[in-house]
Parts: C-alpha cells; structure tokens; sequence
C-alpha cells in the first residue's frame, strides 16, 4: 500500500500519479505532478526554488522560468482563487509555500478514486524537452563555476536594460489602474553565485535596475525605492504581504548567476493581487558577445517601445552609453561602501569611486560618486572643509561637462551650492533641474524638496516629501523629513503621527524623538517632553533638549545650569542650537550673537534659520531681516 496525501478537498496519489477532488480527476503534466508532490510532502513551510528544482529534475539543468510555468498551472488546477486563502504562495525571491495542513493515509487497493493520470501527451514542453530529462537521457549536467567578474560586468548593464524595458512593455499591456500610477517594486537581486564577496553587485544590479525602470515615464509608473526594498533581502516574506507594505500592483524578482564565462541572470514579473507569473525571461550571454548583444538588445528596445516614449526619451534611448566594466565594477563597489555608515566606509567609497574615474574619465556617474564620497568625509571630519569642498565641486563640474542632463549630478551639484556657498536660489535652480530630468528618484526629489524648505517655501516642499514618501515607503528618513516640514509648517498633530511612523520603522532615527520633544513644548505640553527626551540617544541632542524643557516648565534656574554645561561643552560645533535656545527664552541679543558664530563656523543648522519655530521670537526683529540678507535668503 501507498501513501495518499489530502490537503482541502483534495487527494494526490503518488503510486499511480493522479490528483483528483470530491472525485473528479484533474489533469496534470508529469513535471507537475511532481512539484506539486514536493510541496504537499513538505507542508507549511518555505520551500526554495533550489531544493523544487534538486527534487523535480535533479542535476539536470532547467531554467528557473519552468518552475514558475508549473507553478502557474498547479494554481489554475487547483482553482487558487486570490481573494481566498491560496493554496501555493509565493515567498518573494526565495521559493514557495503549500498553506495548508496536509494529512497522509495509507490507499488500500480496494479505494478507487476517478482520477486521471499525468501522461507524457499532456505534458508541456518543458516536460518533454531533453534538457529536463533524466541523465540516463543525455540530460546536460550544471556547468562549473568559473567566474569572470570584471568582463562580465558590462553585459549585465545591457540585460538590464532589456529586463527594464521588457517590463515596460508588459505594463503597457495591462489595463489602466483604479490608482494615478502603477507601483512596482524591484525586489534586491538574489546572488546565487555562491560566493558571498559579489553581494555589491547584486545590490548595484538591484540599485541599477531601480533606476533604469524609473526612469521609463515616472507619470505612469512609479518605481519603489532602493532602501524600501533592501529590507526583504534576507526576509521571507509572501509576496502578497509585500504588495500592501509597498502598495505596489507589481513586483520584478531577479537573481544573478554564472555559468562557466556565461552570465545568466532571471527576471520575473508578478502580479501581486493574484500571483500571477506574468513574464519570465532568462538572460544567458558569453562576456565576449558583449559588444554584439549590446547593439541588438538596443535595435529591439527601441522597436518595442518607440511608440510609448516621447521623442527626448526615443533620442536618449538612441544615444550609446558603453561603461569600461572595470569602472562598472569599482563604481558598484563604491555605492555598497556609500550605503554603510563609518569613518572607514566613507574612505573606502571615495578610493572606488576615484578608481572608477581613473579607469574611465569619461564616466559621469562615477564622478558624482566620487563627489558625494568627498562631501561626505568633509562632514565627518576627515579632510579639510576647503580642500573636500573644492575638490567635491571639481568632480560634479566633470560629471556636468561630461552629461549635462545626468539629474544625480544637478542635485549634488545643489549640496555643493547649499554647503560650500550658502547659493540657497543657486542650489534650488539645481535641485529643481534635477527633479525635471528624474522625477520618480525618492532621493532627488528629497533634495529638491529640502531647497524649497529652505528658501520657506513650505507649500511647495510638502508635495515633494509625500511624493518622496509614496516611492520610498518604508524608509524610516522619509517619513522623518515629511513629518519636519509639516513641524516647521505647524501642523503639529500630523508631525507626531509621522514622526512616531518613522519611529515605527527605525527606533534609531534620532531627530525623531528630538522633534517630537520640541512639539510638545510648543503645544504646552512640556511635560509630555521628559520621558521623550530619555528616548534621545545622541547625548548632544538630549542635553540641547533640556534648558528648553525645563524653561518651558518654569524652571529657569534648571534651564540656565543645563543651558551653562551644553555652551561649555558643545560651543566650538553647537553655536545654531545655542542660538535656538536663547531665542526661546526670549534672550534675542544672545541669540543673534550665537547666530553670527554659527555663520562664522558654516554650521549646517542654518539652512532652516528661515523656517525653524524655535527662532520664532526673532522674527520682529530688524536684525532678522539682516541675518537672512547675510545668508542669501530671500525675506
């Protein structure tokens, strides 16, 4: 006797290969049939497309896209409608998940079911193509891995591109939304090439891909930002849940192999409401094609969707952009340090970066990279202000003669401007190019919105960060930098609500709970400010917090003791908090005094003097108008 396995109302019967339900057969393929066997023996649990792929066809090798072919007609056969519990659920980049108790009993000979067996005339092609058969059949054995990264790297860009564009025409296909845009997610690249030192290039892919995709017509299609999606890179999370974290209708799943000196990487478009495999497609080049592939995934791209993009975007389709692979490669490795946060990973993004430009003068990006990287040691203090300063401004100057429309140089372009030269319009005119040129970047509308807090123009800065917030939903600093402009702009109660959302996703996010401390003293609530003040973990920002506190508490000896230690201890850095705390206490002549120390010291803070509540008090002041004159802000 054999075991038969019963899941719902239905039955499989692995000794004569059927499934049938309430006792009507259902049809299905023998690869089928045996994916579905795998699933129902392991029950509740991720199973990876590896150990699917292992089980089913063994050694022999199969393109990832048949198992989501199977994984299609199992839910169709097994009528998973997405409004219920479905049955098979797709754990995003990682594999699938039978969602059902399953028990096995034993078939007595004497049970007959009306089942259909899975016979070779119904099978699909996969089924019967040599490549999925046993060895015994002349089945082609995995390749070794030999990996040639830096040749490779080249061709990857041009896959992507079909990847993006390929997509692009998927979406074009489907009927309009109830919502403006669609929304999807580019899920991180899955490094399955073994080695776990590559995992920069599968998040500059990731990163890379993002950024072609959103690029397309930000009108019509949004694009998920990087750090929303990083967080599912070791999660296994289903996918329909990553549908309502991102509100996104879409997902693209990607993972990155080779093959010998062959790069194969996969894509798959999902439709998240009902899981539906809309497009796979397995990218496999020899390095050396690089050059041919590259003029024909062009010649293609531009036939497909020709139609669909204005006639700026067919020209910029037209136009070569061939990248030395080594630079590609020092480039991504440049942006992984750039994503991290020390001392030592902010050197390390500079060397790469200065690598990718020493290799490739002529790659903009890189030099925008290199830019960022040398702005970035400035404000940690590891080269000199003015060297990293000039040198910083050099490099964006190269990256804009060499791409005058590249929108990451416009807006470092704007930092520049806003740190370096206090050109607060300057840095606007900047920001405001660079959100023309890329629209649907988190990050470059983000800038661009600061430029406009800045300058005081709040009601055109709090559309920004909502747009900012809409494609970058889960990144704590987001939701922070919504919740500071609707702070400077008074609308207090929805600050809260937003601060305590990017607490939600962050605890770390220091000027949270520093803002929302400064929120409760000015609702009159200031002892409501106390136990948030404990949550601060930067001790600076805490002991700035407590003379406003306790002067708001009418405890001025308190607020003058704890006034007197944070002077003595952070003057020489804290002249724009100094500031703000006289102002406060009304104490304007102290204040303007600290104001102009701050400028002597280019301190940071002063790009919200225009907007801050706490300067509030300074406002009728003549001396004010002068301030903001001194600082090239309009009044």
């Amino acid at each position: 006797m054999s075991n038969l396995y019963r899941f719902g109302e239905f039955v499989l019967d692995p000794a004569k290969r059927t499934l049938s339900r309430a006792d009507s057969a259902i049809s299905l393929t023998p690869k089928a049939f045996d994916v579905l066997l795998f699933l129902a023996q392991n029950p509740n649990r991720l199973v990876t497309k590896e150990e699917l792929l292992q089980a089913v066809w063994g050694d022999t090798f199969v393109e990832e896209g048949n198992l989501t072919q199977y994984i299609s007609l199992l839910r169709k056969a097994l009528g998973d409608n997405p409004e219920d519990n479905r049955l098979i659920v797709t754990i995003a980049r990682k594999g699938y998940q039978l969602t059902v108790a399953v028990t096995v009993a034993e078939a007595a000979d004497s049970v007959k079911h009306a089942t259909v067996q899975a016979t070779a005339a119904e099978s699909s092609p996969a089924d019967t193509q040599p490549v999925l058969g046993s060895p015994a059949q002349g089945a082609v054995p995995k390749a070794p891995k030999h990996w040639r990264y830096a040749a490779s790297v080249a061709s990857l860009t041009v896959i992507l591109a079909a990847v993006a564009y390929t997509s692009w025409r998927h979406f074009t296909r489907t009927p309009p939304p109830t919502s403006p845009r669609i929304m999807l997610a580019v899920l991180p690249f899955a490094n399955l090439t073994g080695d776990p030192n590559k995992e920069y290039l599968a998040d500059g892919l990731t990163e890379e891909t993002i950024s072609q995709l959103g690029r397309l017509n930000p009108e019509q299609l949004g694009v998920i930002a990087r750090t929303s999606v990083m967080g599912y890179k070791h999660k296994d999370e289903r996918l329909d849940q990553i549908g309502r974290d991102l509100s996104v209708q879409y997902v693209l799943e990607n993972s990155l192999r080779e093959n010998g000196n062959r790069l194969r990487l996969t894509a798959q478009l999902i439709q998240v409401k009902d899981q539906t495999h809309l497009w796979s497609q397995d990218y496999d080049y020899p390095a050396k094609d690089i050059v041919n592939v590259q003029d024909e995934v062009a010649k293609a791209v531009a036939h497909e969707i020709r139609v669909r993009l204005t006639s700026q975007q067919q020209a910029e389709l037209a136009q070569s952009h061939p990248v030395n692979p080594e630079a590609f490669d020092a480039y991504l490795q440049g942006h992984y340090y750039f994503e991290r946060d020390s001392d030592k990973d902010a050197d390390m993004a500079a060397k790469y970066f200065e690598r990718a430009t020493q290799i490739d003068p002529s790659y903009a990006l890189a030099w925008v990279g290199l830019s960022r990287a040398l702005n970035w040691q400035v404000n940690i203090g590891l080269i000199p202000s003015e060297e990293g300063h000039r040198r910083a401004r050099e490099a964006v100057e190269r990256a804009l003669a060499l791409n005058p429309n590249l929108a990451q140089a416009h807006t470092q372009m704007g930092r520049i401007k806003q740190q370096a030269d206090f050109d607060w319009v300057g840095a606007a005119a900047s920001s405001q190019r660079a959100v023309a040129l890329d629209p649907g970047n988190p990050e470059i509308v983000r800038a661009a919105a600061l430029s406009a807090t800045i300058l005081g123009r709040v009601d055109e800065a709090l559309p920004l960060f909502r747009r900012a917030v809409d494609l970058d939903p889960l990144n704590a600093d987001s939701w922070e930098q919504l919740a500071e402009i609707e702070f400077f702009m008074g609308r207090l109660d929805e600050a809260v609500a937003d601060f305590k959302k990017a607490l939600e996703l962050n605890p770390d996010v220091v000027a949270a709970h520093k803002n929302l401390s400064e929120i409760y003293v000015i609702k009159g609530r200031p002892q409501q400010a106390l136990p948030e003040i404990e949550l601060v973990r930067d001790d600076e920002a805490r002991a700035f917090l407590y003379p406003i506190v306790h002067y708001a508490l009418g405890r001025e000896k308190e607020s003058v003791a704890a006034l007197s230690e944070y002077v003595a201890k952070y003057h020489a850095n804290g002249a724009y908090e100094i500031a703000q705390v006289y102002a406060f206490r009304n104490q304007s002549d102290e204040a303007f005094e600290w104001l102009e120390r701050a400028y002597a010291q280019r301190d940071g803070g002063l790009i919200f003097t225009k907007v801050d509540p706490l300067l509030k008090s300074l406002h009728k002041y003549p001396r004010y108008a002068a301030f903001l004159k001194k600082l090239n802000l309009p009044n």
